[in-house]
């Protein structure tokens, strides 16, 4: 371990601010157990099942650590047992089974039990409780427990459900602690049943783990986990240069070719399941195809990979990553600025009289977020297109994005852990989706029939045939599938999860 042998005989020895200065290296945590993380979002709430926040992807890891879905997700995306340990479909796909973990303890102490878990898919299906993905837990219906079993009736046969359980609000919530404290005080100290409890929450400021003792997975490595919230990403890099903390992620690539070369440092940087897309609202100039289908192929998706992001991630021309059960390689869109400006003059734009419209992005949210809009912006500009930026928050994002009140492009990275055509694709594109802003009736009718086909075969090729219509039309611009790059002091052994998701509870000690 170079140099970490030492380092670590010193930390035993002295101060741990003392004996990093001795060697040259940054702090490492400064008691043992202890580790600090400077993440690249705020926490707006707690309950991870309601609102916008819980359809950020990038807070999942959050929540992730203090409460346990009902089907959790490997570091490769594959499923196992977790507080449900089986589950499936009647052979005539109208009722659900499942099997509830014994054994399990919620962090007061109290038991775990079925009963949680129907409490909590029967108010995620309930519209006045906010959850975003409210439409697929209404579904079931009729609830059984029997013992750790449990059996509801289907609407209708949903071929991604159990899909969900590991994704957005897939979450079981307390029921017996939610019913008496209510929302309010649910916020001001949540209980759940998984890795780490909360200990203490300062919002816009940090947020203070402590392992729980009796997770049905196995106690944590660390015992306290100091997760900072710092938004700006030279602010990250400081934190891990300096060794305040031990952990960071999505920091500018040429940051983290710098620090990795350092001695005490080390990192990873593997493609993950979120996409660096720009959203067309179905608003103003973007009615006309000739302006979209412009605006796409006259972006150099592989000069901005290589350029911006060092080459770290993969240029995209659908909504679907390798990984993913849709991708289909063989759709492309062309990169041709010389038929943008032909396609821009049929409409009556030039580069003398561009087409003009906002565009909206993030600023430090993902490495180069804004750097990169702004080199599109300038490969518009060579076309004859005009945009303004205008950068918001993530959370103003979601805000707007919910509202449909997107600006006629915007930049967004969307997340899709499952890798199922209706969680990128359907979703993001789908009009009557909360989630998209273009309201195009012949993707909705293309849509329509996927929902609950029951032949996979035909249910894939269905969803390769609409992402074939999206690229044709120019109706969104996929840019490319993320690295993400994640810095780390070597003495913490950091596990990456393919779905992006940075999990303190896959930490351990080097």
């Amino acid at each position: 371990m170079h140099a970490n042998t030492n380092r670590r005989t010193l930390l035993k020895l002295a101060g741990a601010g003392v004996a990093a200065a001795a060697v040259g290296l940054p702090r490492m945590a400064q008691a043992a157990g202890e580790l600090t993380i400077a993440y690249n979002v705020n926490l707006p709430s707690w309950d991870p099942t309601t609102g916008p926040s819980a359809v950020n992807p990038t807070i999942q890891g959050i929540y992730q650590s203090v409460f346990d879905q009902f089907i959790p997700q490997k570091p490769d995306l594959s499923f196992g047992p977790g507080l449900l340990t089986e589950w499936g479909w009647s052979d005539d796909k109208k009722q659900v089974h499942m099997t509830v973990r014994d054994g399990v303890t919620w962090h007061d102490g109290s038991p775990f039990s079925a009963d949680d878990v129907v409490w909590s898919l029967e108010r995620a299906g309930k519209e006045e409780t906010g959850n975003p993905i409210q439409f697929v837990w209404k579904n079931l219906s009729n609830f059984k427990v029997e013992g750790n079993k449990i059996t509801a009736d289907a609407a209708g046969y949903d071929p991604v459900l159990f899909k969900w359980m590991s994704f957005l609000t897939g979450y079981v919530m307390p029921k017996a602690y939610y019913e008496k404290v209510g929302a309010d005080g649910f916020e001001k100290a949540p209980i759940g049943t998984g890795p780490y409890m909360v200990d203490k929450f300062e919002r816009n400021a940090f947020l203070r783990l402590k392992a729980n003792p009796n997770y049905w997975g196995g106690k944590p490595a660390f015992e306290n986990v100091t997760i900072k919230f710092v938004t700006d990403a030279a602010s990250r890099v400081a934190e891990i240069e300096s060794g305040s903390s031990q952990v960071t992620l999505e920091i500018p690539y040429e940051e983290y070719d710098r620090l990795i070369a350092k001695d005490g440092l080390a990192g990873s940087c593997e493609t993950v399941s979120d996409i660096g897309m720009i959203f067309f609202n179905d608003i103003d100039v973007m009615l006309d195809a000739n302006v979209r289908k412009a605006a796409v192929m006259s972006v150099d998706k592989k000069l901005l990979v290589d350029r911006l992001l060092r080459g770290y991630g993969l240029p995209l021309d659908t909504l679907e990553t390798p990984e993913y059960a849709a991708f289909d390689p063989s759709i492309k869109v062309e990169y041709n600025p010389e038929k943008a400006k032909e396609l821009l003059a049929a409409s009556g734009y030039s580069t003398d009289k561009p087409v003009k419209f906002t565009i909206q992005t993030t600023k430090g949210f993902k490495p180069k977020d804004y750097e990169m809009i702004q080199a599109i912006v300038g490969m518009w500009r060579k076309v004859g297109i005009e945009a303004t930026i205008e950068v918001y928050e993530i959370a103003k994002h979601f805000e707007l994005r919910a509202a449909d009140k997107l600006a006629p492009a915007a930049f967004y990275n969307w997340g899709d852990a499952i890798g199922d055509p209706t969680t990128s694709t359907g979703f993001a594109m789908y009009g009557p989706s909360p989630h998209s802003v273009w309201d195009g009736q012949d993707v909705i009718d293309a849509i329509n029939p996927l929902w609950g086909e029951p032949d996979e075969e035909k249910r894939i090729a269905g969803w390769k045939a609409v992402d074939k219509l999206i690229a044709d039309n120019a109706y969104v611009l996929p840019l490319m599938q993320y690295a993400q790059p994640i810095v780390h002091a070597k003495g913490v052994k950091v596990v990456a999860h393919k779905s992006g998701a940075l999990l303190p509870a896959l930490m351990t000690p080097a």
